[in-house]
């Protein structure tokens, strides 16, 4: 698709007048925290690091894709000649860069079926009525639903306790709606109810619980077909009097090997670590040139342009560029997975930079302070936050939160204990008419039409969105490079934190 750009001047004037309109119609919110960060000058690599220079890093990563059948996925030629093309650069700008390897076991789908065999013959259609889950299988049985409230869908716990499937026809197939505990727990009850399939529809309360979702099992393989569905075709099912299906995925399961790339500033203190990263592995459908040679991009070109500068750090950078995000964060957690307490304790921060140049894009800050969406990140994420809001108030462009959901590589670090915060531009959701009227674009499109396409190219871009998330990306990693009290409380490391039970997805996948 063509460059769509978003009028940021425009954007500006329009910020005072609307912030409270937009805030109210559309659940924006903008609230500072109760401590600010040491202000730093960050002017003179702000200037550096120029969107040109972003741009050339995109050339560079779509110029690989297209040699290597048009995707850079974990595991493929791909992403390695991705990695290949950072660490040189890295390396001739004097960073201390390593690949830490590891390995994963990846579904992917080769066939699937689902269609109505009585009362009448019927087919579902793939990618409209269903979608794959991580179980793998062929049943033809009939359906029983499980503990299923549609009158009421907000209160659902279908599924959720090995007492929801007492009288449970062993052989038939569950028909289970989502709601208050994982998929992995309905479908490990259901398994051990004697289910031979799993139909799990949405909640049907609105905000994504709706429709179609995809969704993951997380380490659970099932051997029994597993499918999503939407809430009416849900219902529709419940209603049917003796439903017969046949239900058949097939999944093929691969181990990938793959690695995560990491640089080193040559200067810092190394007990006050600042992670800046951002996932370099694309989906298997595309290049991946906003989702997120945009972030990792923007991520390489501040680090280079720090090394230009000769900028003397007081705080040791770790720049990082994770694979594996897009099967679930897998080399993000991994990293965190093998630190140390120490290393732990000794991580000031981690700034995730994903997706920053959406086409119909909204300038997406993490809500570290959980103001607007209840789950605050560890102790020092509300300044991460303001830190951000406060360098695009200072540009006179208007921000949004964007929640601690689970879908990107912040999530293990919030899960150790560790600050975190970032940027978002927007990914498949659709742009409301308060964002629209605040930050441009078109309503009711979505922030990237080509989120995980093949059509995510060096031309899917908003080059005025890209410009300014290069700035504010530049500025944070100074401003938490130079300063070691802007986050209070780092200093104490402390294992599993309380978001890991609130996550909702787990990369592009809902987990509950």
């Amino acid at each position: 698709m063509g460059c769509i750009v978003n009028n940021r001047a425009t954007a500006r004037n329009r910020a005072g007048a609307l912030a409270v309109t937009a805030a109210v119609g559309a659940g924006l919110a903008f609230a500072a925290p109760a401590q600010a960060a040491v202000v730093i000058d960050t002017e003179d690599l702000r200037a550096a690091v120029t969107v040109d220079g972003v741009r050339a890093h995109q050339s560079a990563l779509q110029s690989i894709a297209d040699n290597n059948g048009g995707t850079r996925q974990a595991g493929t030629a791909g992403h390695e000649a991705s990695v290949d093309y950072m660490q040189a650069l890295l390396d001739d700008a004097g960073y201390a860069t390593w690949t830490q390897e590891f390995e994963y076991e990846r579904a992917t789908l080769v066939g699937s079926t689902f269609e109505q065999i009585s009362p009448v013959a019927a087919p579902y259609l793939y990618g409209a009525d269903y979608l794959e889950m991580e179980g793998s299988g062929d049943a033809t049985a009939t359906v029983t639903g499980v503990d299923l409230v549609v009158g009421d869908p907000a209160s659902s716990t279908s599924g959720c306790e090995a007492s929801d499937f007492a009288g449970f026809p062993a052989g038939d197939i569950a028909l289970i709606q989502r709601g208050t505990c994982s998929f992995e727990s309905k479908v490990l009850n259901a398994t051990a109810a004697g289910a031979s399939g799993v139909i799990i529809f949405n909640q049907g309360n609105g905000d994504g619980r709706t429709g179609l979702f995809a969704g993951t099992l997380g380490d659970t393989f099932a051997d029994i077909p597993v499918i999503s569905a939407p809430f009416d075709l849900g219902t529709t099912l419940a209603a049917t009097e003796d439903l017969v299906v046949h239900l058949e995925v097939d999944l093929q399961i691969d181990t990938v090997v793959t690695e995560n790339l990491l640089a080193d500033s040559p200067t810092g203190r190394t007990d006050r670590t600042v992670v800046v990263g951002g996932h370099l592995d694309s989906v298997g459908e595309g290049p991946g040139i906003n989702d997120n040679g945009s972030g990792t991009a923007a991520i390489l070109e501040t680090a280079l342009q720090i090394a230009a500068l000769d900028i003397p750090l007081e705080n040791r950078v770790r720049f990082a560029f994770w694979s594996g995000e897009e099967d679930g964060l897998l080399g993000s957690s991994y990293y965190v997975s093998q630190l140390s307490k120490s290393e732990i304790k000794g991580t000031a921060l981690n700034l995730n930079f994903d997706m920053v140049g959406s086409p119909n894009a909204v300038n997406f800050v993490y809500d570290g302070d959980g103001s607007a969406f209840g789950t605050k990140g560890p102790v020092g994420s509300a300044l991460i936050e303001g830190v951000f809001t406060d360098f695009f108030d200072s540009e006179d462009a208007p921000t949004a939160p964007s929640g601690f959901d689970g879908r990107s590589d912040y999530l293990g670090f919030i899960e150790a204990g560790i600050p975190a915060g970032g940027l978002f531009t927007g990914a498949e959701g659709l742009k409301t008419a308060a964002e629209a009227e605040l930050f441009g674009g078109t309503a009711g499109v979505a922030y990237d039409p080509c989120y995980h396409q093949a059509c995510d190219t060096f031309d899917n871009v908003s080059l005025e969105t890209l410009d300014i998330m290069s700035d504010a990306i530049a500025h944070a990693t100074l401003t938490f490079a130079e300063t070691t009290s802007a986050v209070n409380g780092t200093a104490k490391g402390k294992g599993l934190g309380h978001n890991k039970t609130e996550a909702e997805f787990r990369g592009s996948s809902a987990v509950r």
